[in-house]
């Protein structure tokens, strides 16, 4: 269970309240207006961000001490955080060792994440050589091979069609699935919201609510997510 016990996030003068838990293995979409704090609540459950109050826990171990790097978590960036000057392979395997130095039994970690993202023979390539759809594909095999329990996905997909777009979300629900891995996804769109998550919450007037089932949170929205969804 992810927790967030009374706490307040700081971002200059603008101050962001959450006090509310997240089941393990749940699917949870981040959604409200602009400047709400969506971002600021991610990167806080991350570690990017102090808490100025208040406690993170997973499974009742308390995370507000950790670097981002000691927290049992991977977060995935809008624009996915890809080395031009690495192929394919090489920005995967910097999930497993960031010196690069691989074993074989990494290399094919690193191979089969590539497979099951669908770029079975793309290892080789930079990523000014893939296409956009790629290259997001690229930065999920690379949380892939982390095995983190948590994904946080910070709007990745927001530059991609919707067609495309849809194809990417589907793919993260499939692993997420297959992995039992606890996801909390930023979006804009509550299609996005209906097609990959249970549950929904709602970022505005400085307070992060706790989460709510999406179909009845949309169905019947509260005022603030009203005035959101126009």
């Amino acid at each position: 269970m992810l927790k967030l016990d009374d706490c307040t996030i700081a971002n200059g003068d603008f101050l962001l309240r959450a006090d509310f838990q997240i089941m393990s293995g749940a699917s949870v979409a981040i959604i409200g207006p602009s400047g709400a704090g969506k971002s600021t609540l991610l990167e806080t459950i991350a570690g990017f961000r102090d808490l100025s109050n208040g406690q993170i826990s997973w499974n009742g171990q308390t995370l507000t001490p950790l670097s981002p790097g000691e927290r049992p978590l991977a977060m995935l960036f809008q624009d996915g955080n890809l080395f031009p000057h690495l192929d394919a392979a090489q920005n995967v395997a910097l999930g497993l060792r960031p010196n690069g130095r691989l074993s074989d039994a990494d290399r094919q970690q690193v191979e089969a994440a590539l497979c099951r993202v669908g770029l079975p023979e793309m290892g080789a390539r930079k990523p000014a050589e893939l296409s956009g759809g790629q290259q997001s594909r690229v930065a999920l095999a690379r949380i892939l091979v982390q095995k983190r329990d948590i994904l946080l996905l910070d709007e990745p997909f927001a530059a991609l069609g919707p067609a495309l777009k849809a194809e990417m979300l589907d793919l993260v629900a499939d692993l997420v699935a297959e992995t039992r891995t606890t996801l909390l996804m930023v979006s804009h769109d509550p299609r996005d919201a209906h097609r990959i998550t249970g549950q929904t919450v709602l970022v505005a007037d400085q307070i992060a609510h706790p989460p709510a089932a999406t179909a009845q949170l949309f169905e019947n929205p509260p005022p603030a997510l009203r005035d959101y969804l126009g």
